[in-house]
C-alpha cells in the first residue's frame, strides 16, 4: 500500500528543506506526496466571523500568490527529484495551518505530516516556530514528523526513544516508530532519566511491556542517572550523534513537560535532529 505523507509548506527555506528530507526518508517506497499551503488573506482573521470571499481582491491575490509558490516549488522539484515511486499533489487552501492539515488529514487519509520546525518569518532564536509546536501537540490522528532548518538527511540508523515508564504503551502507538526503524535498519535506544534508585512494579510492568512489542526490532535500553530530564536526553544524543527522537504525545504528560515552549529553547538537541511524535492510542 502506498504511504500517504502530509508536506505543509509556507514557501520558506526551512518548509523546503522539510520536504527534501520527507523525499530521502521515503525514496525506495511508493508514496503520494500531499503538499499543503494554508495561506491567509490580508485584513481578515481566521478567528473571525468576517469570511472573504472567492472573488474579492484580497482573496484572489492571497489564493493567487499561493498557487505561484507551488508552480515554483514543483519547478524545484522537478530539477532534483524524478523518483517513479513518489506521485505529487497540491493543496491551496484559506484556514489556518493546523486545522488545514487536520482537515486534509481526514480526506486523504493521511499516514503521516513531515513539517519544518520555522516558517518564512522565524526568528533566529526560536527553534520550534509556534505553528509546529501547535501541530506537534494537537495533531493526535497520525505521528508528526519535524525536521531542524540545518538537517540535510542521512539514513536514520539510531532512534532515541525517552521514556519515564510510568504509562502503558500499546501496539499501535508505536508502530510508526517501528516501521521506520526497520525500513532503515535502525536501532532504537530506549533512555530512561531515573529519579529513583529502582523502577517500582508498574513501571517495571511497562518496560516488559515495551521489550514484548520491540520484539524483532534492533533495541537497547539506558539509563541515566542525577540529571534533569531535557539536560540528560540532550547529552544522550549529543554524545551518539543520534539520527532522530522519538516522543509518544500523552496529552500533556511526559510530552508536554519536554515540549513546552520554554524548554524547546533550551534543548539544544532540537536544533539537530529531527523530531518523531507519536500519538497516544487510547
Amino acid at each position: 500500500m502506498d504511504k500517504r505523507v502530509l508536506l505543509p509548506t509556507d514557501f520558506s527555506k526551512n518548509a523546503l528543506n522539510a520536504i527534501r528530507y520527507a523525499l530521502d526518508l521515503y525514496k525506495d517506497q511508493n508514496c503520494d506526496f500531499y503538499f499543503l499551503n494554508a495561506y491567509q488573506v490580508n485584513g481578515y482573521s481566521i478567528d473571525s466571523m468576517m469570511v472573504p470571499e472567492p472573488g474579492e481582491r484580497a482573496y484572489e491575490a492571497s489564493k493567487r500568490a499561493s498557487e505561484d509558490g507551488f508552480a515554483k516549488l514543483m519547478a524545484v522539484l522537478a530539477l532534483h527529484n524524478d523518483n517513479p515511486k513518489h506521485c505529487y499533489h497540491t493543496i491551496s487552501t484559506y484556514n489556518s495551518l493546523l486545522y488545514a492539515i487536520k482537515d486534509t488529514i481526514g480526506k486523504k487519509d493521511i499516514d503521516i505530516v513531515v513539517m519544518g520546525t520555522k516558517g518564512a518569518t522565524g526568528a533566529e532564536n526560536i527553534i520550534f516556530g509556534t505553528n509546529t509546536v501547535d501541530v506537534m501537540e494537537k495533531v493526535t490522528e497520525c505521528p508528526v514528523l519535524a525536521v531542524p532548518e540545518n538537517v540535510r538527511f542521512s539514513t536514520p540508523k539510531e532512534i532515541v526513544f525517552p521514556t519515564d515508564y510510568k504509562t502503558n504503551f500499546k501496539r499501535k502507538e508505536m508502530d510508526y516508530l517501528l516501521e521506520i526503524a526497520r525500513y532503515h535498519n535502525a536501532t532504537i535506544r530506549i533512555l530512561h532519566i531515573a529519579k529513583e534508585s529502582k523502577l517500582n512494579r508498574t513501571q517495571l510492568n511497562n518496560k516488559e511491556l515495551l521489550e514484548t512489542i520491540l520484539e524483532g526490532t534492533d533495541h537497547h535500553f539506558h539509563t541515566l542517572t542525577d540529571l534533569k530530564v531535557q539536560s540528560g536526553i540532550s547529552a544522550f544524543i549529543n554524545s551518539r550523534e543520534s539520527d532522530m527522537i522519538a516522543f509518544i504525545n500523552k496529552r500533556h504528560s511526559f510530552f508536554g513537560s519536554i515540549l513546552s515552549k520554554p524548554l524547546v529553547k533550551e534543548m539544544g538537541y532540537h536544533s539537530k535532529i529531527p523530531v518523531l511524535t507519536l500519538n497516544d492510542a487510547s
